[in-house]
């Protein structure tokens, strides 16, 4: 089993590490991969402490939508500054997270857009997959991967949070779809419509720690040994056993992104 999305170099993570990796081991999670923002310096720091402490993890790196506005007036330094952060971290497999975020507008929308367009570039240039961030922006990040430059981009939807119509368009294009503990909340059934429908091949699962803590754990820090309740879930709604989830989303994880490690 594998946690496909997750922020251990977040300071949410600095005090306890080694337990948060020893607690995940314990929970049958193989690996896992850690995102890291481009822009927060003190994550690259962190992400050699999380190399140390659990080896089998994987890097992707991008710029956030939240975070595009450091690169307003500047949005020629983008490829370069990007390119220098994938370099930096030998483990880097992806890029992201990437995308669009018109729910907080942290980053005004047109750099957002141009900030988005010129990371898919990279990532195509370099033949690595894309981790997308979409939120009340999903008709124009389609737009954008729809277009001539974006053509043959492989990757993943995280923390998928529309409903079947959305999983049908992120898989008409060839994309990945990755399920939070948001699809173990009540008032997630059309996210749980969605995700009886992805295909085995296309599935993916993570816990976007220390962020959405799925049910039961609802409320507190999320951590990745918490990827097996999101498994459980998935399962039962797809009519499977748990142990072929894992199985089945580890095969997944490995042929979009490359084998994450053992242990």
């Amino acid at each position: 089993m594998i946690d496909s999305h997750c922020h251990l170099a977040d300071d949410a993570f600095e005090g306890d590490l080694e337990e948060v990796v020893t607690r995940a081991r314990a929970a049958g999670v193989t690996g896992a991969l850690c995102i890291l923002d481009a822009t927060i310096a003190k994550e690259a720091e962190r992400a050699t402490a999380v190399e140390a402490a659990w080896p089998a993890v994987r890097f992707a790196v991008g710029i956030h939508p939240h975070h595009a506005g450091a690169f307003t007036g500047r949005l020629d330094e983008v490829d370069a500054f990007l390119g220098r952060a994938v370099d930096a971290r030998g483990a880097t497999v992806a890029v992201g997270e990437i995308g669009l975020d018109y729910h907080y507008d942290f980053a005004p929308r047109e750099v957002q857009r141009e900030v988005f367009r010129r990371q898919i570039a990279l990532a195509r240039e370099r033949d690595l997959p894309i981790v997308i961030h979409t939120r009340e922006a999903e008709d124009e990040t389609f737009e954008l991967l729809e277009e001539p430059a974006a053509r043959g981009v492989r990757g993943v939807f995280h923390c998928f949070t529309g409903g079947p119509e959305m999983a049908r368009r992120a898989l008409d294009l060839g994309f990945h779809v990755s399920f939070s503990g948001i699809a173990t909340f009540r008032s997630a059934d059309e996210i749980r419509a969605a995700a009886r429908l992805v295909p085995d091949d296309r599935l993916l699962v993570e816990t976007d720690a220390p962020y959405l803590a799925p049910v039961p754990h609802r409320g507190k820090r999320n951590e990745p040994a918490w990827v097996a309740a999101v498994v459980d879930r998935l399962a039962e709604l797809r009519e499977t056993t748990a142990a072929a989830l894992r199985e089945r989303t580890l095969t997944t994880f490995g042929a979009l992104f490359g084998t994450a490690g053992s242990g």
